[in-house]
């Protein structure tokens, strides 16, 4: 049963950095990709990232390329995200997403209940 819990969200300062973090508790290996999406207040649900199962491919939404880093860890069961030179508008709460790939919500099966992230002064 595939389980994604994430972690490491918080305030930072404008041009701060933040990690996030998501496993799959269900299990230490998978073969799925893995993405993480965001949603501001008012907003609808924005791909940030995604990543193949074994690590190798990686696809960034235009808003964050260039800034966030996603990357999975050696037992493939976590998925990272490296988010450098913050900007208020990247307020939002971070979903950790497991499935076939893809930019979009429906190319994800699996989702984990979200981290907020707020930047700001």
């Amino acid at each position: 049963q595939v389980h994604l819990e994430e972690s490491g969200g918080g305030l930072v300062q404008p041009g701060g950095s933040l990690r996030l973090s998501c496993v799959d508790l269900g299990s230490l290996f998978r073969t799925y990709d893995m993405a993480w999406f965001r949603q501001a207040p008012g907003k609808e649900r924005e791909f940030v990232a995604s990543i193949d199962w074994k690590g190798q491919r990686t696809f960034y939404g235009g808003a964050v390329k260039g800034r966030f880093t996603i990357s999975r860890g050696n037992t493939k069961n976590t998925a990272n995200l490296q988010l450098n030179s913050l900007k208020p508008e990247d307020t939002a709460v971070y979903y950790c997403a497991g499935g076939r790939g893809g930019q979009n919500e429906a190319d994800y099966s699996y989702w984990g209940q979200g981290t907020q992230v707020t930047v700001s002064s």
